[in-house]
C-alpha cells in the first residue's frame, strides 16, 4: 500500500501525499522539540520538512524507510536551524514585581531555552532499540537536559536512544560514519547522565493517579492560601525551584521557603490562581495574579511540577503568556466574591 500511495504521491497527488506523511507529522514536531526546545520552531521546522519532502519526491528513491527518509530531513533541518549564524537569544520579560535583589539563590545555571511541551499531542511509543522509555523521553528534565549537549550530539542521541534508530541508519542520515555516531553518542550519554536526576521518574506517581492528583491538589491549596510553610513542606529536601531562562536556581526547603515568602506579588502568594493542566506528561498549572483593582486575574506563565514519591521534586515556572493559547488557558480568570473561588 505505501509504495502505491507513493507512486501516487509522486505524480502529484496531494492526498497521497498526506495520507503517507501525516502518521508521522505530530511525532515529528516532538522530535524537533526535543532537538531545540521550542514548541513553536518545532512546528515551524515540522512544515519546512514536510515542505522539503514534497519537493523532493523524486529523489526519494525508497533505500530507506519513508519513516527514516523524513527523520533525516527533520533532523538536518534543525541542525541548519540551530546553527543559523543570525539566531539571536530570546529575551522574556522578568516575573511580575521581580525585585532587583532577589534571595541570593543557591547556584546559577547556565541558561538553556526550553519551552514546556502541552499533553495534548504526545509520542507513540519509542522504536524497539530505544534506551529511554515514551514518558522518561519527554520529560522536561530530560529535554532541558539535551539543552546543554551539542546539537550533532542532541541529534544522535535523540535518535539512537529515543526513536531507537540503528547506527548505521544515523549514520546516513548524518552524511556520518556508524563510528562517529557510536562516538557521539557516548560521549551525549554520559553528559546527559551528569544532568538528570536519578530514579525521580521512576519513583513518580503514575500520570492521572488518585495519588498524583491527590499531591497537585495539595500543592495548589497550599499555593493558593498563601501557606508557604506547608508549601515548602511538600517538597523533597533536595527540591528545586528554577525560572527559565533566568539562570538562578533555588534548592532546598530554605532556600525555596525564603523565595516563596519574598518575591512572587511580594510573598502574598494568595493573590493567585492555580489553573491545573499537564506539560512533559506531568502535572502543570496556568499562572494567574489578581488584579489588586478589580475582581480579575491575569494570566503570567506557565508552571510544571515534577513529583517524587510523594513529594515534589521540582518547580519549573516559564513566564511567558504567548504559552496560554497552546493549554487552551485564558489570559484572565474573572474572580467569584469568595474566598479563592475562580468564575
Amino acid at each position: 500500500m505505501t509504495e502505491q500511495t507513493l507512486a501516487r504521491a509522486r505524480t502529484g497527488d496531494e492526498a497521497a501525499f498526506r495520507e503517507l506523511t501525516e502518521p508521522y507529522r505530530h511525532p515529528l514536531e516532538l522530535h524537533c522539540y526535543r532537538i531545540l526546545g521550542s514548541v513553536q520552531d518545532a512546528e515551524d521546522l515540522v512544515q519546512e520538512t514536510l515542505l522539503a519532502a514534497w519537493r523532493g519526491l523524486d529523489g526519494f528513491e525508497g533505500r530507506s524507510s519513508v519513516r527514516s527518509w523524513l527523520y533525516r530531513i527533520a533532523t538536518n533541518r534543525c541542525l541548519n536551524f540551530l546553527r543559523d549564524a543570525g539566531r539571536r537569544p530570546r529575551e522574556l520579560p522578568e516575573p511580575p514585581d521581580f525585585p532587583p535583589d532577589p534571595p541570593t539563590p543557591t547556584h546559577a545555571n547556565e541558561t538553556a531555552w526550553v519551552e514546556p511541551y502541552p499533553d495534548a499531542i504526545l509520542d507513540p511509543a519509542p522504536g524497539p532499540d530505544a534506551q529511554y522509555e515514551a514518558r522518561e523521553a519527554i520529560a522536561l528534565a530530560f529535554v532541558t537536559g539535551l539543552q546543554h549537549l551539542p546539537p550533532a550530539q542532541r541529534a544522535v542521541l535523540v535518535l539512537r536512544d529515543v526513536m531507537g534508530f540503528r547506527a548505521a541508519e544515523v549514520a546516513e542520515m548524518l552524511d556520518s560514519s556508524p563510528a562517529s555516531v557510536n562516538s557521539a553518542l557516548q560521549r551525549a550519554r554520559s553528559a546527559l547522565d551528569e544532568r538528570l536526576p536519578s530514579g525521580t521518574r521512576e519513583r513518580a506517581p503514575l500520570p492521572r493517579s488518585a495519588r498524583e492528583r491527590e499531591l497537585v491538589g495539595r500543592f495548589a491549596d497550599a499555593f493558593q492560601s498563601g501557606d508557604v510553610a506547608a508549601l515548602v513542606a511538600l517538597m523533597t529536601d533536595d527540591a528545586i525551584l528554577t525560572m527559565p531562562p533566568l539562570p538562578l536556581v533555588y534548592q532546598g526547603p530554605v532556600a525555596i521557603h525564603r523565595f516563596m515568602s519574598t518575591v512572587p506579588a511580594g510573598g502574598a502568594l494568595e493573590r493567585f490562581r492555580l489553573v491545573p493542566t499537564r506539560a512533559n506528561d506531568q502535572p502543570a498549572f496556568g499562572l494567574y495574579l489578581q488584579d489588586p483593582q478589580c475582581p480579575i486575574a491575569r494570566a503570567i506563565g506557565v508552571m510544571v511540577l515534577t513529583l517524587a514519591g510523594d513529594r515534589v521534586a521540582r518547580m519549573t515556572a516559564f513566564h511567558d503568556t504567548r504559552l496560554l493559547a497552546r493549554y487552551g488557558l485564558p489570559r484572565t480568570l474573572r474572580l467569584q466574591t469568595g474566598r479563592n473561588g475562580v468564575g
